[in-house]
């Protein structure tokens, strides 16, 4: 069975590893998370930051160990790092944050301030300012949304989880109106506003929008397409998913005037987003992983996903008590394929079950609850000897359940 095996480290620090086709396969001897007692996952799941986001790619590793060996002025390597990022991705301007969240926080100070220094000091003195609300569709209520609050923002919510008018929108705007907060992903679409109306009303009170897109890669076209195609202010991208660069990295892309607002409410200024202290090891890897991404096909990675994903489904169809299908798109919204494995009632598995079950294993398997008798996988993060033992666990499912775990 042929799979797609992305380039990628399975574990920083490892004492020793095996090269394959440029890839580093998981150590045979212990490393540091045995070391620790720690199991090792296999993630079918997806680029989640509880698992570690991505496996960071080997130039970024490599980048990064570069960048660490000298000091440097932190304030140059944000400007020159901030250009070529803002060309790679056809956008004004851009700039590094530590993670999509951390993003998010910014942006909203800048919001909130217009990057000011008068605003910023009364912020950090007082924890007040003219502005400090910020419009949200309900349908785009997400966990990740708190991050908000923490720069110190009221949520004003617009609409319903069903349908939003456009007079909603204008209505809820007014003179403490910062910014405009959209979720994008076509899984949150229902219920909202499209962008480029959202930026249409916004525009005519001066009100920018920020598009959290942490998890909208592929397209590689979306670096471009929220800003410069349909007009949003800045979109926010995790840098430690589908870029494989640092986990503790964000790449934020817009306009000079946003961006800018955002890097003198930023590290190294002793300001309130001080804390989230991006370092040089993080811009560069960044910068590294971000020049390779734009480069690569992301619609041949695709096909070859289809190709796994065609692969497993034939092989689930020849196990008793499991079937299988594709699903399109992923859970993000992204256009890529997952494959959704069904239990029969007659298995007695549900698919919450099954997921506890190959997460007691060792090395724990990750997978996302599909429905109540369903699972689904992707193959987009599994290293070599992974897909083997993915599929022997799933099908001992209903061989042997209460033996999975062992």
């Amino acid at each position: 069975m042929q799979s797609f095996i992305p380039d990628s480290l399975t574990a920083l620090g490892v004492s020793s590893h095996r090269r394959y086709r440029g890839v580093v396969e998981r150590a045979i001897d212990v490393g540091v998370y045995e070391q620790l007692g720690v199991r090792r996952v296999i993630n079918a799941d997806a680029t989640l930051t509880r698992l570690g986001g991505s496996l960071i790619a080997s130039d970024v590793f490599d980048a990064m160990r570069d960048a660490a060996s000298s000091f440097v002025d932190i304030y140059e390597l944000q400007e020159v790092v901030g250009k070529r990022l803002a060309a790679l991705t056809r956008n004004e301007a851009a700039y590094v944050s530590t993670g999509a969240a951390a993003g998010i926080v910014l942006a909203t100070l800048a919001a909130m301030t217009d990057g000011d220094l008068t605003a910023i000091a009364r912020l950090i003195e007082t924890g007040e300012t003219p502005k400090n609300e910020v419009i949200i569709h309900r349908a785009h209520r997400i966990p990740y949304d708190p991050a908000i609050r923490l720069a110190g923002a009221h949520i004003v919510e617009v609409g319903n989880r069903l349908q939003t008018f456009p007079w909603e929108l204008e209505a809820a705007i007014s003179s403490r109106t910062a910014m405009i907060f959209y979720a994008a992903g076509e899984h949150l679409g229902n219920g909202a506003l499209p962008l480029a109306q959202t930026v249409e009303i916004a525009r005519g009170h001066g009100v920018p929008v920020v598009v959290d897109a942490a998890a909208q890669l592929p397209p590689t076209e979306n670096l471009w397409r929220f800003t410069q195609e349909l007009g949003a202010d800045a979109a926010v991208f995790s840098g430690g998913k589908e870029f494989r660069g640092p986990q503790a990295s964000g790449l934020i892309v817009g306009s000079k005037k946003m961006i800018a607002a955002i890097a003198v409410n930023g590290s190294p200024h002793q300001r309130l987003g001080r804390p989230m202290k991006v370092g040089k090891e993080e811009m560069i890897g960044l910068l590294t992983a971000v020049e390779r991404y734009v480069g690569d096909d992301w619609r041949e990675r695709a096909q070859r996903y289809e190709e796994t994903v065609a692969q497993w489904i034939e092989h689930f169809q020849t196990l008793p008590g499991i079937s299988a299908q594709r699903v399109f798109p992923n859970e993000a919204g992204q256009p890529t394929p997952r494959c959704r494995v069904v239990f029969a009632a007659e298995s007695g598995l549900s698919g919450v079950e099954a997921a506890r079950l190959l997460w007691e294993g060792d090395p724990r398997v990750s997978v996302a609850v599909d429905g109540p008798e369903a699972i689904s996988i992707t193959p987009e993060l599994l290293v070599a000897g992974d897909e083997a033992m993915l599929l022997e666990r799933i099908g001992a499912l209903t061989r042997s359940p209460a033996g999975v775990a062992d």
